[in-house]
């Protein structure tokens, strides 16, 4: 009798020392099936490239990026962002961002960015960590960043780009034996919410074939008012007989803003163009010369003697010249 409650009195201690065991270690004997404890997950939902401060040289690129988290708390998490050269591959600007630790499924904002030259194009990648662990990669390729306009040059303000109409035109006011009064029409815009102004326009003649200033014109820009569309007019005096570039420049307290060209042809036998980019405008001085007193029933106006002998001084010297050593030559072969 004593034996077997020595028995049970045991076998009683013994599920009592099992039972604090099983409380004190619960995972010891939890289910098999459920899985085991673990970090939470951080990865890249979204990266917004957006243009911040734009310099002379550089610009600072700013990158908007959206962490997705999930599950328990990530610890040490840093966002990594590197710009390369589209071309090399080289380095241009590396940064990172210490978020530090996320928990919770949600998304969490980070903002950091990268400062690059103000011309080509970029590799912007973007890398998250969690515990010095890489866990998610997106790249995005950037061009045209030379089209960001400085802070400083930023103005609403600049020269109209119509489909018909002209940004450049020229007329001719009047001319003389050697020279031509051209008037030049330039159309600007105010592209801004707000009237603006307050501009220098300041215009330049090049003949073509000298690349001489030929006349130059600067004239005020006053206010215009948001979404419309002003004509600047001015006057110069050039040689005629020649082809001209028109540069036109808008200047905030010389600071360039934008500008454009034109081109006056007033040669009769050869034309110019102007850059592709910008409106082409082309001018004969004989499609008005009827309007001459001296015109002739045909249209056509005498030439005097003084104009064959010297039609253009500003660029009729050198032309004189060849035609000297043609005669000399011609005459040689003819001895």
């Amino acid at each position: 009798m004593d034996t077997q409650r020595a028995l049970l009195a045991a076998a009683a201690a013994i599920v009592v020392v099992s039972a604090i065991g099983v409380a004190a270690t619960p995972a010891a004997v939890g289910d098999p099936r459920a899985p085991p404890d673990r970090a939470g997950t951080v990865d890249l939902a979204d990266v917004v490239i957006a243009p911040g401060a734009v310099r002379g040289e550089t610009v600072r690129l700013d990158l908007r990026t959206a962490l997705r988290h999930r599950g328990p708390a990530t610890q040490n998490v840093t966002v990594r962002h590197r710009a390369l050269d589209a071309n090399s591959g080289l380095l241009a600007d590396e940064t990172v961002v210490d978020v530090g630790s996320i928990d919770g499924d949600r998304e969490t904002e980070v903002n950091g960015s990268v400062t690059v030259e103000r011309s080509g194009g970029y590799r912007l990648e973007t890398v998250v960590y969690a515990d010095g662990q890489r866990r998610d990669r997106r790249a995005t390729r950037v061009a045209g960043v030379s089209a960001l306009e400085p802070s400083y040059a930023d103005s609403p303000v600049g020269f109209a780009a119509a489909t018909s109409w002209p940004t450049i035109a020229v007329s001719v006011v009047e001319t003389d034996d050697a020279t031509a009064t051209l008037s030049v029409a330039v159309a600007v815009t105010n592209r801004g919410d707000e009237a603006a102004g307050g501009l220098d326009l300041r215009l330049l003649l090049r003949q073509a074939d000298s690349n001489l200033i030929a006349d130059e014109a600067t004239e005020s820009v006053e206010s215009i008012q948001a979404g419309r569309t002003d004509t600047v007019t001015t006057r110069v005096t050039v040689p005629d007989g020649y082809n001209y570039y028109v540069d036109v420049a808008l200047f905030d307290d010389d600071v360039l803003i934008d500008e454009t060209q034109g081109v006056a042809n007033l040669d009769p036998e050869t034309t110019i163009s102007a850059n592709e980019t910008v409106r082409d405008v082309s001018f004969e001085t004989e499609d008005f010369s009827e309007r001459d007193d001296e015109a002739d029933a045909s249209g056509q106006r005498p030439v005097s003697e003084s104009e064959t002998e010297d039609a253009t001084p500003g660029f009729g010297v050198v032309a004189g010249v060849l035609a000297l050593l043609g005669w000399s030559l011609l005459a040689r072969r003819r001895r």
